[in-house]
């Protein structure tokens, strides 16, 4: 771990140089343990993928008695972290059917894999929230099997629903409003992504485990999920693959 000032009050705090389980740990549990010993000094932190942007009250305190104390704040948040063993698990429902697959077929042809091997291989993976940003409520979670490993769209959608779960790269993430975006979409969850009553706006948190469960469209609705009409014409259930336990 390293600390470097980036200007008269503000520190770059380095866990490591890729990212990792260990290090998602790390990061998240140092973020409350920052605010609740430094929050007299606070003025802001970012955390992301192996790093803490940490912005601090230069009338308060100076850059050196500042870097003292975070030094002796993260090594007691390292310590904790090592006692408290496993971070959050979330588990999500996820409607990987063919009207809200948007990309099925893409993502088919570039794996080599049917899309019900690609449904199977995302749903059995646990994933990190390795950074929150983008749009309130985005996760990008890591890291993906490589055998579905695949590049964002080389034309972005003006419009992609909310909800939609995608691929891109070695990450997978859901979008938690409708926006433009060049992930490739595989499924859409019915839950509610943004919690106005949270400090960070989700459910989401730095570190937390991430599991998906496919899910019929009859359990989609329930949930409160959406199809639109246009959805539902975009294509047949003869020519595109079925969600699991989606009955034939």
């Amino acid at each position: 771990m390293t600390i470097t000032p980036v200007n008269e009050n503000t520190v770059m705090v380095y866990f490591a140089d890729h990212t990792s389980p260990e290090t998602a740990d790390n990061i998240a549990a140092a973020c409350p343990q920052l605010r609740a010993e430094l929050g007299q000094y606070l003025i802001d932190i970012v955390p992301s993928y192996t790093s803490i942007l940490v912005t601090f009250d230069l009338v308060s305190i100076g850059l050196r008695d500042f870097s003292r104390l975070l030094k002796q704040v993260l090594a007691r948040a390292e310590q904790m972290q090592h006692q408290a063993g496993q971070s959050t698990m979330i588990e999500l429902p996820v409607y990987y059917g063919p009207e809200v697959a948007l990309d099925a077929q893409a993502i088919s042809r570039h794996t080599g894999l049917d899309f019900e091997q690609i449904i199977e291989i995302h749903a059995s993976t646990v994933y990190r929230v390795y950074a929150i940003g983008f749009a309130p409520g985005f996760a990008y979670l890591g890291n993906t099997d490589a055998r579905i490993h695949i590049p964002r769209k080389q034309t972005p959608r003006a419009k992609v629903p909310k909800g939609s779960l995608a691929l891109a790269d070695q990450q997978t993430a859901i979008y938690p409003k409708a926006s433009p975006g060049g992930w490739q979409i595989i499924g859409r969850t019915p839950m509610e992504l943004i919690d106005f009553e949270r400090d960070n706006l989700t459910m989401f948190e730095m570190g937390a485990r991430v599991t998906f469960n496919p899910i019929t469209r009859a359990e989609f609705l329930a949930l409160g999920g959406v199809i639109e009409a246009d959805e539902y014409a975009r294509v047949s259930d003869a020519a595109a693959p079925r969600s699991p336990r989606e009955p034939a």
